[in-house]
């Protein structure tokens, strides 16, 4: 018997990346999944989002580890098209056990327009606690909360975004706000026996980490890095002599927090991020 052998679980940004990632483990272990992902691209955005050919691929994916997929193309930040799609998601697949607001972007680097301050809010802040919110009707005793945060969450800064830019200092604050609210919410739930958790990855490799804009941060030294030349400057992050973790790094977290096995583990943060926060003192 799987991991977690008969329970559904809800993910957003499942079309590819570490959603998809989670999607699969969570599926090979006997989990059946409602994957929502925007599928379109976004303005001011330097990478293009999944497509729904990806958000397909994911459902293909489940399906061929012998588990249900329902997919549904919604954007986080629309709270009420949110709710329909994880409803009808809930319709189909018969209930709720886990929930990971997975979805999020990034957009580094100064000379960004205010808009692009706004918009990782909106979808990595907002979008998680609409996706929480719009969960937590159908969460029963043993249901399991995944926050998707990030190392930066447990670095707060002093607001000044400098070379980050206003993508940077967004995506510092909603990353620190869900530490805070994972904290938070964990006292609320507990009496229900609800627990909810968070992993915090470092650079994960995925299409959100190889960009333009993410090379430049990384090797200021550099006009215009190379990939090549940008993942070199991902190195210096950790503490251990990798650029990145790999997506399934992470799913392997989830899937723990996921499992029964993390039945008395609740507003927990764990880091996956090869030493990088000990590096920097944290």
């Amino acid at each position: 018997m799987g991991r977690v052998e008969d329970k559904v679980v809800l993910i957003t940004g499942a079309a590819r990346g570490q959603g998809r990632s989670h999607a699969v483990r969570l599926a090979e272990e006997g989990a059946d999944i409602i994957a929502l992902d925007l599928c379109e691209d976004l303005p001011g955005i330097d990478y293009p989002m999944a497509s729904e050919e990806d958000l397909e691929e994911t459902a293909r994916l489940i399906e061929k580890a012998g588990r249900r997929a329902y997919t549904a193309k919604v954007d986080v930040r629309d709270r009420a098209a949110l709710q329909q799609a994880i409803d009808a998601g809930v319709a189909e697949l018969g209930k709720l056990d886990v929930v990971i607001p997975n979805a999020g972007i990034a957009q580094l680097g100064p000379g960004r327009p205010l808009s692009t301050f706004t918009q990782i809010v909106d979808i990595n802040l907002t979008g998680v606690l609409n996706t929480v919110h719009s969960s937590l009707s159908y969460l029963q005793p043993g249901s399991s909360v995944i926050i998707v945060g990030s190392a930066v969450g447990l670095m707060p800064g002093h607001g000044d975004p400098g070379p980050m830019g206003p993508g940077g200092a967004a995506y510092s604050v909603a990353k620190q706000t869900l530490v805070l609210y994972t904290n938070i919410l964990a006292t609320q739930l507990a009496p229900m026996s609800i627990r909810i958790n968070a992993v915090h990855p470092s650079n994960v490799n995925t299409a959100m980490m190889h960009n333009p804009s993410m090379y430049k941060i990384f090797r200021p030294d550099l006009e215009e890095p190379t990939p090549e030349e940008g993942v070199q400057g991902f190195f210096a992050f950790h503490a251990m002599p990798i650029p990145f973790v790999e997506p399934e790094d992470v799913s392997h977290a989830v899937l723990y927090l996921a499992s029964d096995e993390s039945r008395y583990t609740t507003g927990t943060h764990l880091k996956i991020d090869a030493g990088a926060l000990v590096k920097q003192g944290k």
